[in-house]
């Protein structure tokens, strides 16, 4: 006698479980779940039978695709506990809303997680996928086949469409703004992602050769936390230290905190320029002067772009599909 299990069962059967169970295909069991053409009704009714054992049930929203109805747009984000990305996921959600398509978002990165397996997630629900994908990039688009996947931060990407930023234009304006106030001590403190140094790292770098600066460079965590920590090291290593510019705003919040817990006023004694424009700026003190990005409109280029890839209007991989969006440094208090 076949033993009774103790506990619930913990595994949800996929679209892959029913192809193993009949021996057909993946395709073949969208066409058998979705009843459409192309398939015997003997070999229809057998994957319906075994799926409806093993308590598969397709996704509403790939059953959606399948019967034409509304566009789905999958959104694969690193980390929703960093104000940047909430705000960006707002601005898609917001432009998307406004064409009546609906979002899938995947937070991947927690734990192990990789953007690839944000991908492996939403695949099979989406007509088309926007994230920052990083080196997954190109895994992204094999996986997707013919949906165009838009990649942001990630110029060498061979995705559909992507969106870069032009940093040495930030780096330059961002030193420029130091430099009138007479900082000559300046550090940057950079995300610990990349070795030796992340994009914006290598940018702020041949902006600081550019203008004859001897540049100062420490690596951090992307949290206030870990930022406030390695200021303090900096402190400790470069006390003389008198202009900061930061890898983020939310680092930049931590840089602060270092400052204050040093005795150094900001800007009186060193400056500080944070980057992307969170409204995280505007809470601290002092006010965070920022290389500000225009979320909403990063997230209605995001999804104009993957619309004009779905319609075929821009061809993927064209020069079309690759935009590049600037910074605007605006001023506050900290510098």
């Amino acid at each position: 006698m076949t033993p009774t299990p103790s506990g619930p069962q913990v595994h949800r059967a996929t679209i892959l479980d029913v192809a193993a169970a009949a021996g057909v295909s993946r395709q073949t069991v969208t066409r058998a779940m979705n009843d459409m053409p192309g398939i015997s009704a003997s070999t229809r009714e057998r994957v319906q039978r075994l799926a409806a054992e093993l308590g598969y049930s397709p996704s509403r929203f790939a059953k959606a695709l399948v019967q034409g109805a509304r566009t789905s747009l999958g959104l694969a984000i690193p980390d929703l506990t960093n104000p940047y990305f909430p705000a960006f996921a707002s601005s898609v959600v917001e432009e998307a809303t406004q064409r009546g398509w609906n979002v899938v978002v995947d937070d991947f990165g927690h734990g192990s997680g990789t953007g690839l397996d944000a991908v492996e997630r939403l695949g099979p629900q989406v007509d088309a996928l926007v994230g920052y994908l990083g080196p997954s990039s190109d895994a992204a688009q094999s996986l997707m086949g013919r949906r165009p996947v838009v990649v942001l931060d990630y110029p060498s990407s061979q995705a559909a469409g992507g969106i870069s930023f032009d940093y040495p234009y930030a780096a330059r304006i961002a030193l420029e703004r130091l430099q009138s106030g007479q900082r000559r001590r300046i550090a940057y403190l950079d995300a610990d992602q990349e070795q030796p140094a992340t994009t914006r790292g290598r940018a702020v770098a041949a902006a600081a050769a550019e203008a004859g600066i001897s540049l100062t460079v420490r690596q951090a965590g992307e949290s206030a936390q870990s930022a406030r920590e390695a200021v303090h090291e900096l402190m400790q290593d470069e006390g003389g230290i008198d202009g900061l510019l930061v890898y983020n705003d939310l680092m930049a919040a931590g840089a602060l905190k270092a400052l204050r817990d040093a005795g150094r006023r900001v800007p009186e004694d060193c400056a500080v320029i944070g980057m992307d424009g969170i409204p995280l700026g505007e809470l601290v003190t002092p006010e965070l002067t920022t290389l500000s990005l225009d979320l909403r409109a990063v997230g209605r280029a995001a999804v104009d772009l993957a619309d004009n890839l779905l319609s075929r209007r821009i061809k993927a991989g064209s020069q079309d599909s690759a935009l590049v969006l600037n910074h605007q440094l605006v001023l506050r208090q900290s510098a």
